[in-house]
C-alpha cells in the first residue's frame, strides 16, 4: 500500500514530475547558481508543504519529482517554483541579468505529469465493485454498467 500523506481533512498521494528549462536553453545552472537554485527550490517546496521525492538541476533545465497536497494545483506550484526562484536568483547573482534581459530566467512553458501507484483500470474496478458493499445501486456515470 502507498505511503499516504495526511492533511487536516484529507488523505492523499498526489505526485508530479516537473521539468522546466532556462530561457534559450542557456547552460547557466552551474556552480553557485546551480546550488543557489537547488536551495531555493527546496525552500519554496518546504514553504508549501511539498515533499521533494527526487530532483536534478542540469546545466539548462530542472527535473523535480514531488508529492504535493491537493490544495496546490500543478500549475500554481510550477508558477511558484519558476517565478520565485527566478526573482531570487536574479537578486543573488546579478551577472544573470546581463544574459537574461527582461527578468525572465526560465522559458515560458514547463512539463508536468502525474504519477501514482494505482492505474485507471484499478480505480474503475474498485468503483464498479462498490455495489457489492452497498444495498442501493447509485452510479454517477450516465450509463450504469
Amino acid at each position: 500500500m502507498a505511503d499516504y500523506r495526511r492533511g487536516t481533512h484529507t488523505v492523499y498521494d498526489l505526485k508530479y514530475h516537473f521539468v522546466w528549462v532556462t530561457k534559450y536553453r542557456h547552460p547557466i545552472l552551474v556552480g553557485d547558481v546551480a546550488v543557489g537554485g537547488r536551495d531555493l527550490i527546496r525552500r519554496i517546496c518546504e514553504e508549501r508543504d511539498v515533499l521533494i521525492l527526487s530532483g536534478h538541476v542540469s546545466r539548462d533545465h530542472v527535473h523535480l519529482f514531488v508529492s504535493a497536497p491537493p490544495s496546490i494545483s500543478p500549475s500554481d506550484l510550477a508558477q511558484a517554483l519558476k517565478g520565485k526562484s527566478s526573482r531570487l536568483l536574479f537578486e543573488q547573482f546579478p551577472h544573470l541579468r546581463r544574459r537574461f534581459w527582461g527578468q525572465h530566467l526560465w522559458a515560458r512553458g514547463y512539463f508536468v505529469a502525474s504519477a501514482g501507484t494505482i492505474t485507471d483500470a484499478a480505480i474503475q474496478e474498485y468503483i464498479a465493485r462498490q455495489d457489492q458493499h452497498h444495498e442501493e445501486r447509485f452510479t454517477v456515470a450516465d450509463d450504469a454498467q
